[in-house]
């Protein structure tokens, strides 16, 4: 990067963790430091759920989904908007009226301690796991950037997150995240503007979006059913639709942000803001993708987009070779698919559908033989670097902006990823932090002085910061990082909901029976989980459906909601 970029990028970060430690300090109570004494508004409440819940995968990872399998993740989201209306109506009050810390506060008084107990380990293994998550992608940035080793990395980012959300909590991480989703939004916009204005001069918004159409990009809906395919309209109204309820409503590092809000009103203003911001800023990050897409039809994409190994295996005496000749096929491939894509382009200019489908023809076959050869390639890298990646989608977006975007801009989209990694992380260890001291300590050793619990608060919120650290390190062998995210939720979102769902509804149902009905559940969906092939999606509906059928087939234990 240039001496601008850097500029750029450090300025932006300082400024943001500067002014929000600074504007957050003092913090000595439990209800300043876990809640900011439950002062936000309803658009402070917005921001912080759409920053906690956008972190550096999204940026990272979703463009990269969409350049390789098109718009239809965009399905994934469909359920949300529904999920924030029925939070809204049932949750929050209950959450407001009761002023709990946690939302597995609220379980004790409904079930019992054990319950409680569950609930929140539950929430802290998903939690603590994919806190590693957020943290390795930008890690990842800074890695292929510097050329650091991505551990030491991990380490340095995480840090730096560790020390503002210790130092001011709640309001710390809120005050940050406003101007990180500022920062993320103007990154963002000007990306996807750069992207058109750097295809060729006779191509436009318009004709890339012909081009994506006729390559199967903009795959928006598919109502075909199929409980194996991750993506449909069916999935994500169902499953997508569990766990969003799921996650906004029982994870603690998103009901902590609408916990914080001076009233039901606010709470339930911020909820539905993040409904109808968050399915149109989704749809704007996987059109970012299909742009990228559509670029690299006119402009020679690498081999493979996981540019430091690459470097590496490049280097290599007896690698080198085979990488350099597959490398050359390659860029023989790209200019027949160029050549294709313009005739292509040309063709739906006239309407000559002989041309558009003759062009559409040359394309599959190209298309063909360049997956055969990455696939050749991915092999290759695969043994040269055992450790490489699984796949290097996570890479496309990375890839653009270092090497095609000038000067400055560069700097403001590095920005955005360490911004959108730090609000992420900080909300998920503010909320760590929360619920192993109230949910786990306090109860253990209840009494002793509010200061004492703050400190024990900063303290948790170290160590799951190493945990998540440590965790982090493992991400290179996962799959796609924000498919990975959405796989470790699904894993564990579907029991936490049936449990909530049994205390909201079902007021017959005492501790023992949902207790025991949420372990088979959980024990049920990792098993499925390990021995099939069902879209993960689906296990959020498997996890809370069996939570549910379980507290009906038990006996009752007649327990008064609290």
């Amino acid at each position: 990067m240039s001496l601008l970029d850097w500029l750029v990028l450090g300025g932006t970060l300082a400024f943001i963790v500067g002014y929000g430690t600074w504007r957050t300090r003092g913090q000595h109570t439990m209800d300043s430091y876990l809640l900011g004494d439950r002062q936000a508004r309803w658009w402070g409440i917005g921001l912080s759920i759409i920053a906690t819940q956008a972190s550096a995968i999204t940026f990272l990872s979703t463009p990269g989904q969409a350049y390789d399998d098109g718009m239809r993740f965009i399905q994934f989201y469909f359920g949300l908007p529904v999920a924030m209306v029925l939070i809204a109506i049932f949750a929050v009050p209950i959450y407001h009226r009761l002023k709990v810390f946690t939302a597995y506060e609220y379980l004790e008084g409904r079930f019992d301690r054990r319950t409680r107990t569950l609930a929140a380990g539950l929430f802290l293994v998903q939690r603590g796991l994919s806190n590693g998550l957020s943290l390795y992608a930008p890690a990842l940035v800074l890695s292929a950037i510097l050329g650091w080793n991505v551990h030491l990395t991990v380490w340095l980012i995480g840090g730096l997150m560790i020390s503002y959300t210790v130092a001011g909590g709640t309001r710390a991480v809120a005050v940050t995240q406003q101007w990180q989703v500022a920062v993320i939004f103007t990154g963002m916009a000007v990306a996807g503007y750069l992207l058109v204005h750097y295809l060729p001069d006779d191509i436009g918004f318009t004709e890339a979006m012909q081009v994506a159409g006729h390559r199967g990009k903009l795959n928006l809906v598919d109502f075909h059913f199929d409980p194996k395919d991750r993506y449909n309209f069916w999935s994500g109204m169902t499953g997508g639709l569990f766990l969003a309820l799921s996650y906004f409503g029982t994870d603690q590092s998103q009901v902590q942000r609408y916990l914080a809000g001076r009233s039901v009103t606010e709470s339930r203003l911020g909820l539905l803001m993040n409904g109808l911001v968050k399915v149109p800023m989704q749809f704007g990050i996987l059109l970012i993708g299909v742009l990228l897409f559509v670029f690299y039809q006119f402009n020679a994409p690498p081999l493979t987009f996981n540019r430091p190994v690459q470097k590496q295996v490049a280097r290599s005496a007896t690698y080198g070779p085979a990488l350099r000749q597959l490398e050359q096929q390659h860029t023989v491939l790209f200019e027949a698919r160029r050549e294709a894509t313009t005739g292509l382009v040309q063709a739906l200019r006239t309407g000559n559908e002989a041309q558009v489908a003759a062009a559409q023809t040359r394309l599959q076959a190209t298309d063909a033989a360049s997956s055969g050869l990455r696939a050749e390639a991915q092999k290759l890298l695969k043994q040269a670097v055992p450790t490489a990646e699984a796949k290097d989608t996570d890479y496309v977006f990375l890839t653009f902006v270092l090497k095609y975007l000038p000067h400055g801009f560069v700097g403001l989209l590095i920005a955005v990823v360490l911004s959108a990694a730090m609000s992420s992380a900080a909300g998920g260890l503010n909320a760590l932090a929360s619920t192993t001291i109230i949910d786990l300590y306090q109860p253990a050793r209840p009494g002793l002085a509010e200061r004492h619990y703050v400190r024990a608060s900063r303290l948790a919120s170290v160590g799951w910061g190493v945990v998540g650290i440590g965790f982090a390190t493992f991400a290179a062998q996962l799959e796609n990082l924000i498919q990975a995210v959405n796989i470790l939720g699904s894993l564990f979102y579907g029991t936490m909901l049936g449990i909530f769902v049994v205390a909201f509804f079902m007021k017959s149902v005492g501790g023992r029976a949902v207790f025991w009905s949420a372990v088979v559940a959980q024990i049920a969906v990792l098993l499925l989980f390990w021995r099939t092939d069902i879209g993960y999606l689906w296990f959020n509906i498997i996890g809370c459906v069996l939570v549910v059928l379980g507290c009906l087939v038990l006996p009752k234990e007649r327990k008064q909601a609290a």
